[in-house]
């Protein structure tokens, strides 16, 4: 029992030796920083105020050293996206917010239904905004170094931000990577786009009245191209046979072009001509396919993840009254991770269907080798890299 003793007291005091060695360490960088700051134009009374109950979050260090891979199964997480509860949510707070969101739409040319579910995304509705100290979850991981520059340029945005007087250092929260508000804008993000649409003097993103979140919102989405009435994608049948090597974001045509291929709406129809036109099979020739307009690429600003991208879009039709895909989502597809990838390269190479080099990334050189060696084993050649055809490989 001594010996435990011994030793739990042992690790207690270690512990705590590192946690003041990491504590004054964190200390000394404050105080190097505060030159850094005065030269960006921050205030010794602005930088005073920011930095008066700061201290080093290792829970901040601890996520950003060990952010998961997407792998959750793409139907479980669009079943959540676009949630029954969700899209009824999202209905209400339209109807909620109608006169806000006429005016955003009129002034930056936005739809509602396409604000709200970038709103429902983000924050679901502002319910979950964040409620970690913004400079000092930056200034912690600024100090830690992993991307040491990158959080440094936010907490000198966000020090400006107080400055300006947007918001107070106690209201100024978010999450543990910087995204703050109810559409969870990074601090340089909030310095472009972010507007004032209530008048007030101040962009509030964080206030419980979501209009200056939800506007800023919109000025960035039309900041980045947004073309009001053109969809970000139409869900689209596909005809046997398809060449699925037109399946790539660099193939673009008008969607009369694309029906004389046989590529029609769910209903049989060409798809209305909104510009032109990509086409995207996510799971490959096992789930939904979409002619994806220059929208989807505005929507991609926002976050580059594909899923991301269809969530936001097919949340904001079904929030408009449009309903649920016709394709069903593979039940337990979901996206390689980085080292499933390289595996799947190395195999492929390995069996004589060459993807010109092993880099985890399946850009057009991996997928002509997975159409290649799909076509000699008699699949469908979609070119899709699946847990199916690693196993298959293996």
């Amino acid at each position: 029992m001594r010996r435990r003793q011994f030793i739990a007291a042992g690790l207690s005091t270690l512990a705590a030796g590192m946690a003041h060695a990491q504590s004054s360490g964190f200390a000394n960088w404050i105080a190097g920083f505060r030159g850094r700051a005065r030269a960006a134009g921050i205030s010794d009374r602005t930088f005073a105020a920011a930095f008066a109950n700061v201290r080093y979050l290792s829970d901040s260090v601890e996520r950003d050293r060990n952010q998961a891979e997407f792998t959750r199964p793409l139907a479980d997480y669009m079943a959540t996206a676009a949630s029954d509860a969700r899209v009824s949510n999202g209905r209400e707070m339209m109807r909620r917010y109608a006169g806000a969101l006429t005016g955003i739409d009129q002034r930056y040319g936005v739809e509602p239904h396409v604000i709200t579910a970038v709103w429902g995304m983000e924050s679901n509705y502002g319910q979950r905004r964040g409620d970690v100290p913004l400079i000092a979850t930056l200034a912690t991981l600024a100090y830690d170094g992993r991307r040491g520059r990158f959080f440094e340029q936010q907490l000198i945005a966000a020090l400006r931000i107080l400055q300006n007087g947007d918001v107070t250092p106690q209201n100024m929260t978010g999450s543990w990577a910087g995204a703050m508000g109810h559409t969870q804008f990074i601090p340089t993000s909030y310095e472009a786009y972010a507007v004032d649409f209530t008048g007030d003097g101040r962009r509030d993103i964080w206030a419980d009245d979501p209009s200056d979140a939800l506007a800023s919102t919109a000025a960035y989405l039309r900041r980045f191209g947004w073309r009001r009435g053109q969809p970000w994608g139409v869900e689209v049948r596909l005809p046997r046979g398809f060449d699925y090597s037109q399946s790539a974001r660099a193939v673009t045509r008008s969607p009369a072009n694309w029906a004389r291929q046989g590529v029609r709406d769910v209903d049989g129809a060409p798809v209305r001509n909104f510009g032109n036109a990509s086409l995207a099979t996510p799971t490959g020739a096992g789930g939904p396919a979409f002619l994806l307009f220059r929208n989807y690429d505005v929507i991609s600003r926002y976050n580059n993840a594909e899923a991301y991208i269809i969530g936001v879009g097919h949340l904001s039709d079904r929030i408009r009254g449009l309903g649920p895909l016709a394709a069903n989502w593979p039940a337990n597809e979901r996206q390689l991770r980085r080292s499933e990838r390289r595996e799947l390269q190395q195999r492929l190479t390995s069996a004589g269907f060459s993807t010109q080099g092993v880099d985890g990334r399946i850009g057009p050189n991996s997928r002509a080798a997975i159409r290649a060696y799909q076509r000699s084993q008699g699949l469908v050649p979609d070119g899709h890299a699946s847990l199916e055809l690693l196993a298959r490989l293996r």
